[in-house]
Parts: C-alpha cells; structure tokens; sequence
C-alpha cells in the first residue's frame, strides 16, 4: 500500500516511549512489572514503576490515628523495599527505571502521574479480590478511562 505522504522508514519506533507500571507487591503485580520490563526493554522505552499507597478512611479518631501511623509506616517500608528491587534491576538488565511512590486512590494517582510523564502505555496487575468485580478494579477503571493503552497481567 502506497501513500504521498510517504516517510522515511522508521525503525523500531511504532511501540510506547514512556510505561507505567503499577507495583504493589502482589504477585499479579510482580508479574505486570516483569511484562512492562521486558516490552520497555524492547522498546528502548523508559520505565516507570508507581507505588501508591492506600490511606486509611473511615476510622474513630483515636483508633484512626494509630491506625494511620501503623499503615503509613507499612507502606514506607514497602516502597523502600520496591525502591531496592527497582534500583537492582535497572542495574542488572541496564534498564532505565524511575520508582515514584505515592499516597492516596490508586486510579486517580496513577493517572495523574501517567499524564506528568506523558506515558504512553499503562500495564497493571490484574485484581485479586473478587468484590473487584462488583464495584470495579484500578484495570477496568484505568481501561474505562480510555486515555492509555492498558495491559492487565493476569
């Protein structure tokens, strides 16, 4: 098929420049970052692995506030551990990987954070829970939205 707006030929450019990973930890998670690895790798595409952790709602205020604490502390932890395992991978794989960690709705920081470094594609882990299916998981929400090419790992 021609064309009179023929280029020049353009290798290796049609895939995403820019991925977002969505890391949390869980195995299906653990998977989307493995899958989001390899495609950025052999794109050349820059990596982007976010952490968001969740804030706790809903709680008394005396048991809220210790509450709060005890789960921002976990969370802390575990972005640090993320952060290790990211740093160690870029190193090992020669993979450029930037780890940003973030508090609050998992689908509203991840968009906003998909929009500051105009990603161009989102890969997540597929949803564990089954009340997921009832009220909508981050996948579907971020496939909903229609801004993104969205890859769900199982």
């Amino acid at each position: 098929m021609s064309s009179s707006k023929e280029g020049p030929f353009e290798l290796g450019t049609d895939g995403p420049k820019s991925i977002l990973v969505g890391v949390d930890g869980s195995t299906t998670a653990t998977r989307a970052g493995w899958y989001a690895a390899g495609l950025a790798r052999r794109q050349g595409a820059a990596l982007t692995a976010v952490f968001v952790a969740p804030v706790a709602a809903g709680l008394g205020i005396a048991a809220g506030a210790a509450l709060e604490v005890a789960v921002r502390e976990s969370a802390e932890q575990t972005a640090q551990e993320m952060r290790r395992t990211a740093a160690e991978f870029s190193r090992e794989f020669g993979l450029s990987i930037t780890f940003i960690a973030a508090h609050g709705d998992p689908f509203g920081e991840i968009t906003r954070i998909a929009e500051e470094i105009q990603a161009d594609a989102i890969v997540v882990g597929a949803s564990a829970h089954a009340g997921h299916r009832l009220i909508g998981s981050l996948a579907v929400r971020l496939v909903r939205a229609a801004r993104w090419p969205v890859t769900v790992v199982p």
